[in-house]
């Protein structure tokens, strides 16, 4: 249904700017959003969260190839930077800025800058900040696929033939998911389980494990609505301070 009622406001949004009445203002239009919503009569499909701890688990498995370091730096990069499965095909070598460490003392940071997202149908563009870590690595993930793959300009991950060889053509949405199904299946997770967001959802849940404030979370996921986020830091604190925890 919030696919639905983006795509009402999106039509309603072009008819205004011709200075056209919509044909979402039908009340044929709302009686069926309506119909479908008490069609529906149950609360959306929550996808697993894959966890920090799950991803390592699929870097490990993903092997030295040249699809298998792509799908490394894919994995590592949409988790870190929990970006949805269309912000992750649409990004462009030149959306990538790597900055050096300073000194010794110092590591390498990142920023990416998503030029469109759900969020944002103005495109207007938005950087997000990610640090190199010390176990999921991302930095080190994009730089051994853009080393490994030779591109220079153009779509970041592409998709490739047989053989390891490297198409022109950018990752398709779909594709993401398929590939977290995959590697979730190989370390042991239904597969039916999780989707492209279970990327998006496993940073969040894994913030919240680790005591990250909520503004700090929100300042990578770009959510707008706090409530959006409160739903996985509650799956992230449901055991934490637990009543029964004393007695049971």
């Amino acid at each position: 249904m919030s696919t639905l009622t983006l795509y009402k406001s999106a039509i309603a949004n072009k008819y205004n700017e011709a200075g056209m009445v919509s044909p979402t203002r039908s009340p044929k239009v709302s009686a069926v959003l309506k119909g479908l919503a008490r069609y529906r009569g149950q609360p959306p499909r929550r996808v697993k969260a894959l966890r920090d701890h799950h991803v390592l688990q699929m870097l490990e498995l993903c092997g030295t190839s040249l699809i298998g370091v792509r799908d490394k730096a894919i994995l590592a990069v949409g988790f870190a930077a929990a970006l949805r499965r269309s912000e992750i095909c649409g990004l462009m070598i030149s959306d990538i800025e790597i900055i050096p460490p300073i000194d010794r003392w110092d590591t390498k940071k990142m920023f990416i800058t998503i030029r469109k997202s759900k969020t944002d149908q103005f495109s207007k563009s938005y950087r997000i900040a990610v640090p190199q870590g010390r176990r999921i690595r991302p930095i080190d993930r994009l730089q051994d696929w853009i080393s490994a793959s030779g591109i220079t300009q153009g779509h970041l991950f592409r998709t490739m033939r047989r053989g390891s060889v490297i198409n022109g053509n950018p990752l398709h949405h779909s594709d993401i998911p398929r590939l977290v199904k995959k590697y979730s299946k190989a370390i042991g997770i239904n597969p039916n389980e999780v989707s492209g967001h279970s990327l998006r959802a496993g940073f969040i849940t894994s913030a919240a494990v680790h005591n990250a404030r909520m503004d700090k979370i929100m300042e990578i996921t770009r959510h707008t609505n706090p409530s959006t986020v409160i739903r996985y830091i509650r799956d992230a604190d449901v055991f934490r301070d637990h009543a029964g925890e004393n007695f049971l």
